[in-house]
């Protein structure tokens, strides 16, 4: 009713959509296009047509491809049982107490105010062979030096960092979803009988059930591109290529190696999946609440 005349709206709105044409919608569709093409450098033309055989190249003849793959798909995984479980766990608790609440909330969103860069930075001298944190804690209590990004733990020594850096994010969201679940809600439980886990596992949860789909979406979303750590902790997908994820091996046969054509490959790819994925495990959990 505010707004009977809408061609106010369209004015304001028309710049943020041209802005969004020209920056994220032209590019993409751009590389939809390179993607079909062979380009030898970020500065060449398109060249001969090739068809699909950039898409079929990922699948079929690339093996680094298939371990970046692997590694965004099991990271995606880690993300919604580690980022996502631990912080309701988090949400849950802090949620059930009166005194020092906000200074919780400050100590675990504040990984997320950090820079990337910074966090990765930190993490590379944890590990560091020489001299490193976690190197000179084994040699004090007697132990030999480890290679904590060797074949075997590169992985995992990855992991560690990006799992951790978003938990407080979605804690804050997961927590600002618990204080709109209202106390009488609680009260009436309480006197039905509903005591601890009961009243979390049939109010609270049901109650935010949205709030959850949202973080999982994100979760997944962010776990498919993930970029920034990886290529700060493990330059180039070190070693051997065991660290590289979807973002990582973009970013390394665009800019890297100058394989543009390829690069526009796996950038389409990557948010084919992120849709795909997001969109499914979206609609499985709400096919879920539904039938609760």
């Amino acid at each position: 009713m505010l707004y009977r005349d809408k061609r106010p709206l369209l004015v304001f709105l028309l710049p943020s959509l041209l802005l969004m044409l020209v920056m994220l919608y032209y590019p993409f569709f751009e590389n939809i296009v390179n993607s079909f093409f062979e380009i030898r450098s970020l500065v060449s033309p398109r060249e001969t047509f090739i068809g699909i055989e950039n898409y079929r190249k990922f699948f079929v003849g690339d093996a680094t491809a298939g371990i970046a793959l692997k590694n965004s798909l099991v990271m995606m995984v880690l993300t919604v049982i580690f980022q996502v479980g631990l912080a309701l766990l988090l949400a849950l608790l802090v949620n059930s107490i009166r005194r020092g609440a906000e200074f919780f909330r400050v100590v675990y969103f504040f990984p997320i105010v950090i820079s990337a860069t910074a966090i990765g930075l930190m993490f590379s001298l944890f590990y560091a062979y020489d001299g490193g944190m976690l190197n000179q804690i084994v040699t004090a209590f007697g132990g030999e030096k480890v290679l904590w990004l060797s074949d075997d733990k590169a992985f995992t020594m990855v992991a560690i960092p990006v799992l951790w850096q978003y938990v407080g994010f979605y804690f804050v969201i997961i927590l600002t979803g618990l204080a709109g679940v209202p106390e009488d809600v609680y009260e009436s439980a309480e006197i039905d009988g509903a005591t601890g886990m009961k009243k979390t596992w049939y109010i609270t949860l049901p109650l935010i059930s949205d709030v959850l789909v949202t973080c999982t979406t994100l979760a997944i979303t962010g776990a498919i591109k993930i970029f920034d750590l990886p290529s700060v902790i493990a330059k180039n997908g070190a070693p051997k290529g065991l660290t590289h994820f979807l973002g990582t091996y973009m970013y390394q046969k665009t800019f890297i190696a100058q394989d543009v054509d390829y690069g526009s490959a796996i950038s389409i790819i990557i948010v084919v999946l992120g849709v795909v994925l997001s969109r499914t495990v979206g609609r499985l959990l709400s096919r879920q609440d539904q039938g609760r």
